[in-house]
């Protein structure tokens, strides 16, 4: 089978993130172009990745794979130009908010289209990204779809698209609470005496470690946590103030209220 050609519509930093990862599993950069209207930022695309670019949107329209990586507010009208130029090629949307019958709708009915929810820890190789097939999209196309998210971290494939709003709850703004929880917890390291560059130093790495524990260990989070957990000691002094407060409590009406919030930003950004 050839190597399928991928054209990123967009050059922005999670078109960066998927260009690198691809990149470094040896994906040839003769089969990658990037549309790009920014003359900076092609030139930095190819000297980067080695890639081809140009500024106009019919570029891509040779390509087995249009990736859609610009802002939610630009796709309507990118989409309704690529319409006359789309003929079998998968298109992948990563814009946040889009859902796919609105897209489908912009492209004149168009409706190979996956749609993705990835999150900013792709930029390291260290994503989870949710992905959507519309009924159309074939199973050799999916097995494309799933490759190019893998070379930035892990996937998962959604039955229905109404679980994007809660990924983006979860997985998409997840980031931000956990580093709030780092700042939080570096500014505790502070209060109790330590230099600012230990504080740093040991919450980024405590965060780190965690997560790669959980990753690959057998034992679920709540198992692990019991581990380190003894009777009496100072992680259950540390836990039961967390548990007076409230913070599990305060986490789920964070993720319920990114998720009503997902759900808003669909119809806005849905509308004609």
């Amino acid at each position: 089978m050839n190597t399928p050609s991928i054209s990123f519509i967009g050059g922005g930093n999670m078109a960066n993130a998927i260009l690198g990862g691809l990149r470094a599993q040896g994906y040839p950069a003769a089969n990658l172009h990037v549309v790009e209207t920014d003359a900076d930022k092609r030139k930095q695309l190819h000297e980067t990745f080695g890639v081809s670019s140009a500024a106009e949107l019919a570029s891509a329209s040779q390509s087995d794979v249009i990736v859609l990586a610009v802002k939610p507010q630009q796709l309507r009208d990118i989409a309704i130009f690529l319409s006359s130029l789309l003929h079998q090629q998968l298109v992948i949307s990563i814009a946040a908010g889009i859902r796919c019958n609105d897209l489908s709708r912009w492209l004149g009915g168009y409706a190979a289209i996956v749609r993705v929810m990835p999150n900013t820890p792709a930029q390291v190789g260290a994503g989870i990204s949710a992905l959507y097939a519309m009924p159309a999209v074939s199973s050799t196309q999916r097995e494309l779809a799933t490759q190019l998210m893998n070379a930035v971290g892990s996937s998962l494939w959604l039955e229905q698209e109404a679980q994007m709003d809660a990924v983006t709850a979860i997985s998409g703004s997840g980031p931000a609470y956990v580093f709030y929880l780092i700042e939080a917890l570096e500014q505790a390291a502070l209060a109790l005496g330590l230099s600012a560059e230990q504080a740093r130093q040991l919450s980024v790495h405590t965060f780190a470690g965690a997560g790669q524990l959980a990753l690959h260990s057998p034992d679920s989070p709540g198992r692990l946590r019991e581990q380190v957990t003894s009777k009496g000691g100072t992680t259950e002094q540390g836990l039961i103030k967390l548990q007076q407060h409230a913070v599990n409590t305060a986490l789920l009406e964070a993720a319920r209220a990114a998720a009503a919030r997902s759900q808003e930003l669909g119809d806005l950004l849905g509308r004609d």
